[in-house]
């Protein structure tokens, strides 16, 4: 539910590594803003949050380079003219060695890993003072692998591996000094493979089952200046979505087997316009006021669906002011997630005639204060967000046993989701200091998470696997001398809910053709309710010296 956006291109599996290691690399990027409430028109298609990042553009009066060789990941970045003072470029890549660093302590016959690698890549050209032309990309890759040999020509192989490309052609054209435009061509793509590859006794085997997701996207925005107390944004995307619920692929050398290629395919278009007014009432009031307009179309279809934003900033005293948000979002691809497992195993599905659009509302409200005289600056807020028609797998389903194509008895992946509600809720505090010889924040958010299906838990609420009771994040920054800083990053997290068997029993076997276990029954797991079991807390503390 959260949209994630690099260079106006959205990025549909955000983490490396399990989620360990950030899918962006930090040399590439030149800005990131995180919206958490209060969401402007511009953006939709989800009912969290947003993260917009855009890349940096290249210097374009010299070139450099920079670069990190760590212990288990290397980076390095390039930059420079093109065309002095009119065109440059950059390119960043980074990539992971735990693969060949544990490939000498492995069997010779057995070798296995993981790795991963991604590249960022931007060009930029001005034309002058009224147009500029930019055009970027990103690739990147995550694998997970073992191979065994058994003699010099039998071998085996699986694995799974998944990856994201984005690709953003952008045009900025100034209009009048009042007036300008954004017009941006995007195309954005998400894989997932599991695969297998046998070669035995001269006989070989392939299966491969993959999903994913690819877009092609037209935006095109507009900034005015009507008045020095009325800024106005307006805009319309249209996006062709293409989803590949599941794909499978099996060949084999061996006489009699049936060679399959195939998978399901489902195209849909999604389009938004949006007109927001960013004004100024007197000295104290700052109010952004819009209306968005989606519309979702797939298989004969049509979904419209009206989208009101409001925020407020009221300023009490020059270092108190007060905020207020209230915002209507709609979702119409849905990410069917395991409840089970934390592997990059979830699809992309579409609304269709049997899914809703997921819909929500959210208001929040909260208080900044600044203390000048140390430098500090408080922020409290709270928040409350309803959510109806989001989607789960039913008992039993999976991504493995849904929609497999070629098969007679074919269950479509609708039937083996369900649609119910959500509900968020929580606190967050957040303290900073941003200048000085120590510098750094402490921020802590108390929340909850929970869903209502009526196909799942007997009807009754329970914790979404992601809600966290606790979250504390401290940074301290300190400045030893003027070309040595310390720097300590604690964090702190509730741990996950999950489903865990509670208790186990024999059960009497009915069915006289099934073998009773020990004479007595089958083994029955009971798991009680869903998520009805914690993680444990987690938490870590890095720290590090940097030397200028």
């Amino acid at each position: 539910q959260n949209l994630i956006i690099l260079d106006d291109a959205p990025v549909y599996n955000a983490f490396h590594l399990f989620g360990f290691f950030s899918l962006f690399n930090g040399d590439a990027l030149k800005s990131v803003e995180l919206t958490k409430g209060g969401f402007p028109a511009r953006y939709g298609g989800r009912l969290s949050s947003g993260i917009d990042m855009n890349m940096k553009e290249g210097d374009k009066q010299q070139f450099h380079g920079e670069g990190g060789i760590g212990l288990i990941s290397s980076r390095l970045t390039l930059e420079g003219p093109l065309v002095k003072n009119k065109s440059s470029f950059l390119v960043s890549g980074r990539r992971t060695y735990i693969d060949a660093l544990i490939a000498p302590f492995m069997p010779q016959d057995e070798k296995g890993g993981y790795y991963f690698y991604d590249l960022n890549a931007k060009v930029n050209y001005d034309f002058g003072p009224k147009n500029k032309v930019y055009m970027s990309g990103y690739f990147g890759r995550d694998k997970f692998y073992g191979r065994t040999r058994y003699s010099s020509t039998d071998k085996s192989e699986f694995g799974l591996f998944w990856g994201n490309g984005t690709g953003t052609l952008r045009w900025n054209h100034l209009y009048t000094s009042r007036l300008f435009s954004n017009t941006s061509l995007i195309y954005s793509k998400y894989a997932f493979n599991i695969y297998s590859d046998e070669r035995i006794n001269g006989e070989t085997f392939n299966i491969r089952l993959y999903s994913g997701i690819r877009d092609f996207t037209l935006k095109h925005d507009f900034d005015y200046s009507a008045h020095p107390n009325h800024f106005i944004k307006m805009g319309i995307i249209v996006q062709q979505h293409r989803f590949t619920p599941s794909g499978l692929t099996l060949k084999s050398s061996q006489p009699g087997d049936a060679n399959q290629d195939s998978k399901r395919i489902i195209d849909a278009l999604e389009s938004g316009m949006y007109v927001a007014d960013n004004m100024k009432i007197g000295s104290r009031t700052k109010i952004n006021v819009g209306i968005r307009l989606s519309h979702f179309l797939v298989k004969g279809k049509s979904y419209i669906n009206p989208e009101p934003r409001v925020s407020a900033n009221y300023s009490l005293k020059e270092d108190l002011s007060w905020k207020l948000s209230y915002a209507i979002m709609n979702q119409y691809i849905h990410l069917l997630s395991s409840t089970s497992i934390g592997l990059p195993t979830d699809l992309w599905v579409p609304t269709t005639n049997q899914v809703k659009p997921q819909r929500s509302e959210q208001v929040a409200t909260g208080f900044a204060k600044d203390f000048l005289k140390s430098n500090l600056t408080l922020s409290v807020e709270g928040y409350y967000k309803k959510s109806n028609d989001v989607i789960s797998y039913k008992e039993g389903a999976s991504f493995l046993v849904i929609d497999v194509p070629g098969e007679d008895d074919q269950i479509e992946w609708e039937d083996n989701i369900t649609q119910g509600q959500g509900w968020s809720y929580g606190m967050e505090f957040f303290l900073q200091r941003k200048k000085g010889k120590f510098s750094g924040w402490a921020g802590y958010t108390l929340s909850w998470t929970q869903l209502q299906f009526d196909e799942l838990n007997l009807g009754k609420k329970y914790f979404a696997r992601y809600d966290r009771r606790h979250d504390i994040s401290l940074v301290g920054i300190y400045k030893i001398v003027e070309d040595v800083t310390f720097a300590a990053t604690w964090v702190y997290g509730t741990g996950s809910a999950i489903t865990l068997p509670k208790a186990e029993y024999v059960a009497p076997v009915h069915d006289p053709s099934e073998q009773p276990n020990n004479g007595q029954g089958d083994l029955v797991s009971d798991y009680g309710e869903k998520n009805s079991f914690r993680m444990a807390a987690y938490h870590r503390l890095d720290l590090s010296f940097r030397f200028h």
